[in-house]
């Protein structure tokens, strides 16, 4: 599930942490830069691991931090494909089932890799088993056992500055409701999960 990576990289720190052991401080800053975001075909960095080496603190022309070149290694999640993992349901659709693991939402098992027989249940908005007789709803909460069949990387572009004229005063007009609405990014980083086997799924249904 997790492993680790080895990354190369100029360290800035701030004046105000100069009272800092120089390691501490390079640590601090590594997981403010890094912590939470995702390296393409990395995976998701979670935290710094080690300083394998650092060069002494440079400081640059009109500028008061101390830079080091620094290697280092962080905890990085990145399931192997076949993985089997366990989670919390965030939520359900009729695109299949969100799953959280509390650092990481963007897990999806789609309706293809539910159990056979199952079936979304638009008024509880839920997605149901039916199974043996039995209705075995798959509620937000419940604790679920998945397997990782696929994984995927998506590189971001940077959206180039919006321009303005000097001499024109910007004016807000009311937008439409379909305009006024957010643009949805694609996540950096995402897992497709199956619960077809036994096994799988709820962990109330085999009693562990």
């Amino acid at each position: 599930m997790f492993v680790l990576t080895t990354v190369s990289d100029t360290v800035k720190v701030e004046p105000t942490h100069f009272r800092k052991d120089p390691i501490d401080a390079i640590k601090d800053e590594i997981n403010r830069k890094f912590a939470n975001r995702v390296i393409h075909q990395v995976g998701l960095c979670i935290s710094a691991f080690d300083i394998l080496e650092t060069s002494d603190g440079l400081i640059y022309h009109s500028d008061g931090g101390l830079n080091y070149e620094t290697t280092f290694r962080l905890v990085v999640f990145r399931p192997f494909i076949g993985e089997v993992l366990v989670g919390k349901i965030r939520s359900s659709s009729e695109k299949g089932i969100k799953v959280s693991l509390h650092f990481m939402d963007d897990i999806i098992i789609p309706p293809s890799c539910l159990p056979e027989n199952s079936e979304f249940d638009t008024q509880e908005q839920v997605w149901v088993w039916k199974y043996d007789g039995n209705d075995l709803f798959m509620d937000p909460g419940e604790i679920i056992r998945f397997r990782v069949v696929e994984e995927l990387f998506i590189e971001a572009a940077p959206e180039a500055p919006r321009k303005e004229a000097a001499d024109v005063t910007p004016i807000t007009l009311p937008l439409s409701k379909e305009k006024s609405e957010l643009k949805i990014q694609p996540s950096p980083y995402s897992l497709t999960c199956s619960i077809q086997e036994d096994g799988l799924g709820l962990l109330a249904w085999w009693g562990s």
